[in-house]
């Protein structure tokens, strides 16, 4: 048998027209399809059929009937809104799996929540309620009762206090302890562990200065860290060599040293350096930045337009954030406006493709919204809709250490389209600034770093 007719064949439908329902106000404007969708046939179809290929063929046929469509579905704002709300209450036996995720559930709730213009003052006295008895003394925060502290969990703890703020909330972090435990996590090569004992990644480093950065906690470490016992004087202390060295020789960045490149760890690794300095000369200095904006701008799909995390790997709709979210970050290290990513095929995946029919955002068509895709899919939507812009520091006054995450400017896109009058999303379908640092509404990280400069330190 030949190798061509084993191949399967991939039947694309046709272009769909404007349904009748629009809006008067959607009918004002015009919006075509993008080239990248008026073709009945892939654009580029490997020769080899592999595993990864037929994959990827089917995913594309997944999802081009809800892509072609002249104009993209509404932001089902209200939807998504309630079925976030059920994952914050009580949950059926089979989410028990999670119970050591219960700040998780909580963070990406009410990330999402900002994202929809949610109060989210109005969630502040469950969630200390939540947080106070997953606290250890110790320092850090656990993922349920009696549970050890873990990096991960305690920098979903704190970005829920930030987000709902207040006294109440902000108080409630045991600061030196805190701080304390963070310096017992230092390790030899100027990393960091995930928990006593556990792995060291890019992860760790991250959520390390996520929450030195907005507790305003000491940059010298404690004594009593380990780190000390290899001369290490702070937490910066070799921690931007060691990022370098996880770039890959494809330009990403994996967990560790060696590993294979990820857009989470890529994400994780850029937002950490962007809160150890000014990204315009801390990013440039540990990272070689055309092999990265090649491997990042081969992330994105087409036909679907959505991202993928990995090389060979399927378009998802959470990279929406971990590769969509890099771009500000590249953006101000580059010093440069110029997109090199498609807002409009991003914007255009996650309408179409990744709206649960009963709320909640997801994967791909196929797979079932959860509150980690409905998170990081918004978040992507708003590095879609928003413009991000750094605000460098005066050539004689530099920022103080761990406070440059706190520069950034939002604004709105005006359209998306390529004509004069395209239009993609109306205003009532934007969602909110979202620091692209902190990955929480603008404003709240700002406002706890100021809370705490107020505090003495211990």
């Amino acid at each position: 048998m030949s190798h061509n007719s084993r191949r399967r064949k991939v039947i694309f439908p046709s272009r769909q027209v404007v349904v009748n329902n629009l809006t008067k106000q959607r009918k004002m404007f015009h919006s075509s399809l993008p080239p990248w969708l008026e073709h009945d046939e892939p654009i580029i179809e490997e020769e080899l059929e592999t595993e990864s290929s037929a994959l990827q063929l089917e995913t594309a046929e997944e999802c081009l009937p809800f892509l072609k469509r002249t104009f993209p579905p509404s932001l089902r704002r209200a939807d998504h809104t309630r079925f976030l709300m059920q994952s914050l209450g009580r949950l059926p036996a089979g989410f028990a799996a999670l119970d050591a995720s219960r700040p998780w559930m909580l963070y990406w709730s009410l990330s999402a929540f900002g994202a929809l213009g949610v109060d989210l003052a109005n969630y502040q006295e469950s969630v200390v309620d939540t947080l106070r008895p997953i606290q250890n003394k110790t320092g850090g925060f656990g993922g349920g009762h009696g549970q050890y502290s873990h990096l991960a969990t305690t920098y979903a703890s704190i970005l829920s206090l930030v987000m709902v703020g207040g006294e109440e909330a902000l108080d409630l972090v045991d600061r030196k302890a805190m701080w304390e435990w963070l310096g017992s996590l230092k390790g030899p090569e100027g990393n960091f562990s995930m928990c006593v004992g556990g792995e060291r990644d890019v992860r760790a480093a991250y959520c390390v200065m996520v929450v030195l950065s907005l507790l305003n906690l000491p940059l010298e470490l404690p004594s009593s860290s380990p780190g000390r016992l290899h001369g290490d004087e702070t937490f910066l202390t070799g921690l931007g060599e060691w990022l370098g060295r996880c770039q890959t020789f494809e330009g990403g960045l994996g967990d560790r040293p060696d590993s294979e490149a990820h857009g989470a760890y890529v994400f994780c690794a850029l937002a950490c350096l962007c809160i150890m300095g000014e990204p315009q000369e801390i990013i440039p200095r540990y990272l070689d930045m055309p092999s990265l904006i090649r491997w990042l701008s081969a992330r994105q799909h087409a036909p679907e337009g959505g991202l993928g995390g990995r090389t060979n790997k399927l378009v998802d709709g959470c990279y929406s954030h971990w590769i969509g979210g890099c771009w500000a970050l590249i953006d101000a290290a580059t010093q440069t406006q110029k997109d090199l990513w498609s807002r409009e095929g991003l914007l255009r995946y996650i309408l179409c493709c990744c709206q649960g029919e009963k709320g909640g955002l997801r994967d791909k068509p196929s797979k079932n919204p959860d509150a980690y895709h409905t998170c990081y899919n918004l978040a992507g939507l708003s590095a879609c809709q928003n413009y991000t812009q750094y605000q460098q520091s005066p050539h004689n006054k530099p920022y103080p250490p761990l406070t440059a995450a706190f520069h950034w400017n939002m604004s709105k896109t005006p359209f998306m389209g390529r004509n004069s009058g395209g239009r993609l999303f109306y205003e009532t379908d934007r969602v909110g600034f979202t620091n692209p640092v902190y990955v929480i509404p603008a404003g709240s990280a700002e406002a706890a770093r100021t809370y705490f400069e107020t505090k003495p330190l211990f």
